[in-house]
């Protein structure tokens, strides 16, 4: 299942993710600009890699990508998702908040692979938060995903905590198994790190929220907890 669009429009302009895509584009360019081994260089000074840890590429690894499905993958996400969380934080609160949950999913990886010498790049687990805090605040969003059927693709709408859900089952299930097979020491997805992100975007979402920012009651697909 692959989400194209939310039925919820934004109050305000999603300025803040609009900068988050365009500065991770950005770095994506500059890291091309290196040529293969500038950029293997770069990468290991600014992923981040579990046995030689370092507090700042907790940060800086959130905005490095490994290829362009990687960037136009997580780039997609965010901006789906990210402008209605974005409304209902405001853009300062919704920068801290989006940091803050790249920095969990970073330590999330950094827990179940201590030993791991493989550096880790990605917006995911800052995105896999901004997933989690728009599953807590607009469950009931309709979200038009596309569907393959066999050799066919259709599109269909579905509740965000079905696609969300969905998706967080998946990440703790392939990193159960990244687990028995010695965690992913060759490379891989860092399915902990989207899991840790998700979980603590749920959680923060409701203690950044601005309540003087809270969508009106009509709003489609609003649930306040």
């Amino acid at each position: 299942m692959i989400p194209l669009r939310d039925s919820l429009p934004s109050r305000n302009r999603p300025v803040v993710t609009g900068w988050l895509i365009a500065l991770n584009a950005l770095v994506f360019l500059f890291e091309l600009s290196l040529g293969p081994e500038g950029r293997e260089s770069f990468v290991h000074s600014f992923g981040m890699t579990p046995d030689r840890f370092a507090w700042s590429t907790l940060l800086t690894s959130m905005f490095l990508h490994g290829g362009w499905l990687h960037l136009i993958g997580n780039m997609w996400f965010l901006w789906i998702y990210g402008d209605n969380v974005e409304d209902i934080l405001g853009p300062w609160r919704y920068l801290v908040f989006y940091l803050a949950c790249g920095m969990a999913a970073g330590l999330t990886h950094l827990a179940f692979n201590l030993d791991s010498s493989v550096p880790t790049v990605g917006a995911s687990g800052a995105i896999a938060g901004v997933m989690g805090g728009y599953l807590r605040r607009f469950p009931h969003a309709r979200i038009v995903t596309l569907l393959p059927l066999f050799i066919f693709f259709t599109t269909i709408e579905l509740p965000a905590y079905v696609i969300l859900l969905y998706w967080f089952a998946i990440q703790i299930f392939s990193g159960v198994g990244d687990s028995a097979r010695a965690g992913v020491q060759e490379g891989g997805v860092a399915w902990w790190a989207h899991a840790g992100g998700f979980v603590t975007g749920a959680l923060l979402v409701g203690i950044l929220e601005q309540r003087n920012r809270r969508l009106p009651p009509g709003y489609p697909g609003y649930y306040s907890t």
